[in-house]
């Protein structure tokens, strides 16, 4: 579904006071190798288990090197391994998929990222101070549209086990969605400010279904999917299983902190903003290929990277995507993920070359835990970048 607002801020916020505290300093595991190795993703993911999550796998993917290790157990209460190739539901990282179709599109001249959402969508984004024609495909993209998050606004009510129960098989039509978000003012105006807000993409998603005059997964899936070979990357639309092999996945009861099993969920309303499941292995592929060059011409990836301040130090949001400063200075791109049930951290050096990809099982998490997956990213793909820097 959706990282959400408060998720999204409290990811980039954990990475940045865990650079600028020295948190994210290469770990006494692995500070006399001359890479990342197992051992060292074992011990960063053993450190993720110890801060509280349940169950946790992640995957580093270099020139050098296929590393995937879990840690933790699939099954609250059994000692169950993670296994490594589990599938998870990756959220938001569905965003930059879709802000990639929506890029493609505009290189083939189907559309504008600076076509009004007027032009494509007319009358549907009116009211209350709401204006489609103020607001742009790239406001969307960019978070930079004001528009109210109505999605988010489902979403936390599963924070809870009552409301998980209620909603898990919500269903939903983006036209409702985007009505729930236009019934609220807008957060600021069009491109002044930057606040993230998932109706974006289920607006992006309508979007590519005017311009390509197709279905947004049908586009996804024959632009990007299949081309990739995605095998393990589904668009599930309203079926609430995941694929096997999975883990069980957990949410922490906003109410009483106890967690409750939340594997069973349909996300299909969630569509472009973030229902799609995955493997470590297929968005491993996916990152570094986006970012070395396979997905989107060098004109068009660029544009993708053109970003904005988002209120954290040593993080800028793009189109579909976030740009971080690690502590070695290395520059990543990545996208959180959050879903009743699991979180996934990512991160990709900009060349392409080096990606690790993190999923979770006990959400939303806590800054601890957060701060344990900062590091491992941290130490991998630093551990990456001096390696390359000495050959």
């Amino acid at each position: 579904m959706s990282v959400g607002q408060r998720r999204f801020h409290a990811v980039v916020a954990t990475a940045a006071v865990a650079v600028s505290a020295g948190v994210l300093a290469v770990s006494p595991a692995h500070a006399s190798s001359p890479g990342y190795d197992r051992a060292a993703l074992q011990a960063d993911l053993d450190a993720i288990r110890d801060a509280g999550t349940l169950g946790v796998q992640a995957r580093v993917r270099s020139p050098r090197a296929d590393l995937a290790a879990s840690s933790g157990t699939a099954v609250l209460g059994r000692q169950v391994p993670v296994p490594s190739g589990g599938h998870f539901r990756m959220g938001s990282n569905t965003k930059t998929f879709v802000a990639a179709v929506i890029l493609q599109l505009e290189a083939e001249g189907r559309l504008s990222v600076n076509d009004s959402v007027e032009r494509w969508l007319p009358g549907l984004v009116r009211g209350n101070g709401n204006d489609g024609r103020a607001i742009t495909v790239k406001h969307l993209l960019q978070h930079t549209s004001g528009l109210h998050d109505s999605v988010g606004d489902i979403e936390k009510k599963m924070h809870t086990e009552q409301g998980y129960r209620t909603y898990r098989f919500l269903r939903m039509s983006p036209r409702r969605l985007v009505a729930l978000s236009v019934g609220h003012r807008p957060l600021f105006a069009p491109g002044s400010r930057w606040s993230y807000s998932n109706i974006n993409y289920t607006l992006a998603g309508m979007i590519i279904e005017k311009a390509a005059r197709n279905s947004w997964r049908e586009e996804v899936a024959r632009r990007i999917i299949k081309p990739l070979k995605l095998r393990n990357t589904t668009l599930p639309g309203d079926s609430p299983l995941l694929p096997k092999p999975h883990v069980q996945s957990y949410t922490e009861d906003a109410k009483t902190a106890r967690p409750f099993r939340s594997t069973l969920l349909s996300l299909g309303w969630a569509g472009a903003a973030g229902e799609a499941v995955t493997t470590t292995e297929d968005l491993a592929r996916f990152w570094r290929a986006l970012l070395g060059g396979q997905v989107l011409s060098q004109q068009q990836l660029k544009k993708m990277m053109t970003t904005v301040p988002v209120g954290v130090p040593g993080r800028e949001f793009g189109l579909g995507m976030a740009k971080q400063r690690l502590s070695c200075g290395v520059t990543a791109w990545t996208h959180p993920g959050g879903t009743p049930g699991f979180i996934t951290d990512n991160a990709v050096t900009q060349d392409g070359r080096t990606s690790v990809i993190v999923s979770r099982t006990t959400y939303p998490g806590t800054r601890e835990q957060g701060q344990a997956t900062a590091r491992l990213i941290d130490n991998a793909l630093c551990a990456a970048s001096v390696r390359r820097s000495t050959t």
